[in-house]
């Protein structure tokens, strides 16, 4: 091969080789350019996270409104009560900072391989759908959150992949569906799951007294002196005695309290058992006082069939106000030193703060129908036979039962069994004793 053939290959190698960069070079830009959001690239050019006032996310189950109100998100199916701000707001940054991980291009009618489908009965199929509106009403945006991504690799020993993102689709942008890393756990179309789980939180209980069923009586009233002390009941009779086992439910009664949902005034009269209520109060030794009604409640399902043979609900409604006498000063002690006073002021007035916000907040709560799990009040609403039992009286002492007494070395020395009136007394007789003469009178004789 001479020189000049050389030179002709090394040509053609050079003129192939850049046309197998240019074809990739192509390629490369029509893969970027299926649709408007590349790999790496943020969902949204720019996201009007400021705007938003308002969201509503409709689902197979149903939808739910979310508002900004004076500053404060509300949950307007559940006429404004307040919402879990920290979800609202997590769900809005979240959309503002989301990447997309690929793109798929697809027109909006591929939406129902991709979980969107908005006619679907089924939660899988269906997905959610959130829209952002302005305080005008404008819509700003609309989001659609689509299946799961399962990943192809086992994520247990056991087996089975596990999800590692979800579709989702911006409607706005025609181009395709994006799949991207981030879950949405969080996001629901249910009214209950957006609710705020602020509630009542009953501390330091020093009195409580239960209601007989529709009726102002008093089925029974317990009290103790302090903190520390245990409940005993109030107005027993003398062989009555509150049940130790009820002390300590009764002592907690309302201290990590949650609530299941918050029932519009107009449902209220569908699901609860109205001629079961009864009330309860209770007081706190830091002046707290709380007025229950609590009422068991008919099954969803049952309320909304009239399905008067449905099995009890695990459920109960719950409505609370409460009222406080919170004390304007520290009470002295006597003798106490001043740095000590400036150290018990400082913390009254502390503790002070937190209760007169605690109160703020709770009687914000007021006026409210909650579901709350039937366990929360059980200990509370016991008949009360059920707290209370007999007093059991002194076993008589055994008169055959003596003292025993540790003699030195272990041994154990038990007193002879005492005697009946019919038993002779058993007399100890002693033999006399002679006593020798002094040594003069034994001379004499």
């Amino acid at each position: 091969m001479n020189k000049r053939q050389v030179i002709i290959l090394w040509a053609i190698a050079i003129v192939l080789g850049l046309a197998v960069i240019a074809v990739k070079l192509t390629q490369k830009d029509a893969a970027l350019s299926v649709t408007n959001r590349a790999p790496g690239q943020t969902l949204f050019e720019k996201f009007p996270a400021a705007d938003i006032t308002s969201v509503v996310i409709t689902g197979a189950k149903g939808s739910v409104t979310l508002t900004r109100k004076d500053g404060k998100w509300v949950v307007a199916e559940r006429e404004d009560y307040p919402a879990n701000a920290g979800y609202v707001n997590e769900f809005i940054r979240t959309l503002d900072e989301l990447k997309v991980t690929r793109g798929m291009e697809a027109g909006p009618s591929f939406a129902p391989r991709f979980g969107m489908d908005e006619k679907a009965a089924k939660a899988e199929d269906r997905g959610l759908t959130a829209v952002f509106k302005d305080a005008s009403g404008k819509e700003l945006t609309t989001v659609s959150l689509g299946k799961n991504i399962e990943s192809g690799a086992d994520a247990s020993p056991l087996g089975g992949g596990g999800a590692v993102g979800r579709y989702i689709r911006n409607h706005a942008d025609e181009s395709g569906f994006y799949a991207v890393s981030e879950m949405f756990p969080s996001i629901s179309d249910e009214p209950s799951r957006w609710l705020a789980d602020d509630f009542f939180s009953l501390e330091k209980i020093k009195s409580i007294s239960l209601g007989k069923i529709n009726s102002k009586e008093t089925e029974w009233k317990i009290t103790r002196d302090t903190e520390e002390a245990e409940f005993k009941i109030v107005d027993g009779a003398p062989d009555e005695v509150f049940d130790t086992n009820a002390n300590s439910p009764l002592k907690s009664l309302f201290s990590y309290a949650r609530f299941n949902d918050v029932l519009p005034a107009d449902k209220v009269a569908d699901r609860a058992e109205a001629d079961k209520k009864r009330d309860a109060a209770i007081e706190t030794f830091e002046g707290f006082t709380y007025t229950l009604t609590i009422t068991p409640a008919k099954p969803a399902a049952a309320a909304a069939e009239g399905d008067a043979a449905a099995p009890p609900s695990e459920e109960v409604l719950l409505t609370v106000s409460v009222a406080a006498a919170l004390p304007k000063e520290r009470k002295k002690e006597e003798g106490e030193k001043e740095e000590d006073a400036k150290a018990k002021d400082a913390a009254f007035t502390e503790r002070l703060k937190s209760l007169t916000e605690k109160l703020e907040k709770e009687k914000a709560l007021e006026g409210r129908t909650f579901l709350v799990a039937k366990s929360t009040v059980d200990p509370l609403i016991r008949e009360r036979s059920q707290i209370l039992t007999k007093a059991q009286p002194p076993a008589p002492a055994d008169p055959n039962a003596g003292s025993v007494q540790q003699l030195p070395g272990g041994i154990i020395a038990t007193p002879p069994p005492a005697q009946s009136a019919a038993t002779p007394p058993i007399e100890a007789v002693t033999p006399p004793i002679a006593v020798p003469p002094l040594e003069e009178n034994a001379a004499e004789e």
